[in-house]
Order: structure tokens, then C-alpha cells, then sequence
């Protein structure tokens, strides 16, 4: 779980296999609660970039390395900012065997050179297996779903800690989708 402290932060991961296990949606499967953070405090999507890869390294025994440079590779391609206030950080990581995810809710918004101009406070990052294709575009579909509704999005800003969002998370069902709101 990443701390809400400064640069610099100790992180901590706890047990991952935390699952419900009724998962109604994609994400929920690859996002144990451990890798939720409420009020991150960074000033630059790199400082979260490098905290997620000492989460990763802890949780998966991947180098914090390779998910720093992972993310920043991609970010360099183009903005992984969707607008709305949200980002969606991710990278293919060679040798890694499924998906992982981490969420986090920054304290203050962060630049993120996002198509509104608008600085980011939602940032779901996502690893893939380095050969991963159609689940790769499956979870990005969902999330993309998930963060195109202004109430889930609306939820998380208003969730009172980690396990609060994660429920959101887990709770979120894809079949409901064609009963919400589009993005405003």
C-alpha cells in the first residue's frame, strides 16, 4: 500500500489474494486492496511512477526499476491522461506472468498533460505481460468504462481510505453500464 506521506515514503504490502470472491468485473481481479491508496502526496507523476515500483517489487518481486522505466517509456509515447482528472499509467513488463494493478487518489492534483488541461488526482496503473494483447485492451476498456462515469469517479474522490475505494472497485459492475450517465 502506498503511504500517504512525503517523496521519499515508506511503502508497505500486505496479504494480495483479498479478492471478493464473486468479481463481477475485470479490474477487481487484478487489484488486491493493498495496492490502494487514498491522499498520496507527490508533486510529479514520476514520484508515483517510482512509489507503484517499489509496490510492484514488493508484491510481484519485480525490479522497481524496470516498472519506473516501464511507465515513464510509455508515458513518453504519449500522455496516458484521459481528462476528467484521470490517468491511467501503464506498462508491459517482460517475464510478468498476468495482470496487476494499483490505484491511487492523490492529495492534490498532479500535471499530467491530460486532453483537458486538467491536472489528474485518479491514476489507476496497470502492468501487462510483455506479450499481453486483447486482455491488455480488455482491462483498459473497462477501465476507461469505469472512469468514463462522473458518479464512480465522483465515489472515489469522496471515499473516506483505502479499503472505501477499493469496495468501489470490487462493487462496480460492467453490466450496468448502459445504465449510466456518459462523461460530462
Amino acid at each position: 500500500m502506498l503511504s500517504s506521506a512525503t517523496a521519499g515514503q515508506d511503502l508497505r504490502i500486505v496479504a494480495t489474494e483479498d479478492y471478493s470472491p464473486t468479481c463481477m468485473n475485470l479490474i477487481s481481479k487484478i487489484l488486491p486492496t493493498a495496492n490502494v491508496t487514498a491522499d498520496f502526496h507527490a508533486e510529479a507523476k514520476s514520484t508515483v511512477f517510482e512509489a507503484a515500483g517499489v509496490v510492484f517489487e514488493r508484491q510481484a518481486g519485480l525490479s522497481s526499476k524496470v516498472v519506473t522505466d516501464a511507465l515513464n517509456q510509455r508515458e513518453k509515447l504519449c500522455s496516458t491522461g484521459l481528462g476528467q482528472g484521470v490517468a491511467i499509467p501503464h506498462g508491459r513488463i517482460k517475464g510478468l506472468k498476468a495482470p496487476l494493478g494499483a490505484f491511487v487518489r492523490m492529495a492534490k492534483p498532479i500535471p499530467f498533460e491530460a486532453p483537458d488541461g486538467k491536472p489528474v488526482s485518479l491514476i489507476f496503473i496497470m502492468l501487462v505481460p510483455e506479450q499481453a494483447n486483447e486482455s491488455h485492451l480488455q482491462l483498459l476498456s473497462e477501465l476507461a468504462q469505469m472512469f468514463s462515469d462522473r458518479e464512480f469517479r465522483d465515489a472515489l474522490m469522496a471515499a473516506g481510505d483505502a479499503h472505501a475505494l477499493h469496495s468501489l472497485f470490487a462493487e462496480w459492475n460492467p453490466n450496468a453500464a448502459n445504465q449510466r450517465r456518459p462523461a460530462v
